[in-house]
C-alpha cells in the first residue's frame, strides 16, 4: 500500500508516516518508481501507536516494546506489565505533582514565590 492510502486509512498525514519511518516506528520498501510500499497491516499497527501516545507512552516507549510485543507468546500479559509500570510513573508523578502544589499553595500571599508562609514570621 503506498504513503497516501496508508494516511487515509490510518487516519493521520503522510508527513508523520514519513517521521515515523525515519525514526524506525513503520518499514516501507521503496518501489521502482520511487515510492513508498507499506503491507497492509501497518494501519493495524499505526492505530496501536495512536492508542499508546493517548495512554501516554512516548515514542519511544512504543518503538522500545514494539519487538518486547511482538515476541510475547501471551500478548495481553506483557501489554497488562507495561501498562502496570506506567500506572507505577503516572502515581509516582501525581505525587510529586500533589507536592510541588502542597509547596506552591505555601507560598500564596507571601509577596516572595521563595518563602513558604512558616517562614514569615
Amino acid at each position: 500500500m503506498r504513503i497516501g492510502g496508508l494516511a487515509a486509512r490510518a487516519g493521520m498525514s503522510r508527513d508523520t508516516i514519513r517521521f515515523y519511518e525515519r525514526i524506525g516506528l513503520v518499514t516501507g520498501r521503496r518501489l521502482a518508481n520511487g515510492y513508498r510500499d507499506f503491507p497492509p497491516e501497518t494501519v493495524a499497527w499505526l492505530h496501536y501507536v495512536r492508542t499508546a501516545q493517548t495512554l501516554g507512552f512516548s515514542l519511544a516507549e512504543i518503538g522500545r516494546h514494539f519487538a518486547e510485543l511482538s515476541e510475547a507468546p501471551d500478548t495481553a500479559r506483557a501489554l497488562s506489565t507495561l501498562f502496570e509500570e506506567k500506572i507505577a510513573v503516572v502515581d509516582a508523578r501525581i505525587a510529586e505533582l500533589t507536592s510541588l502544589r502542597g509547596e506552591l499553595a505555601a507560598r500564596v500571599g507571601t509577596g516572595c514565590p521563595l518563602r513558604a508562609t512558616a517562614q514569615n514570621g
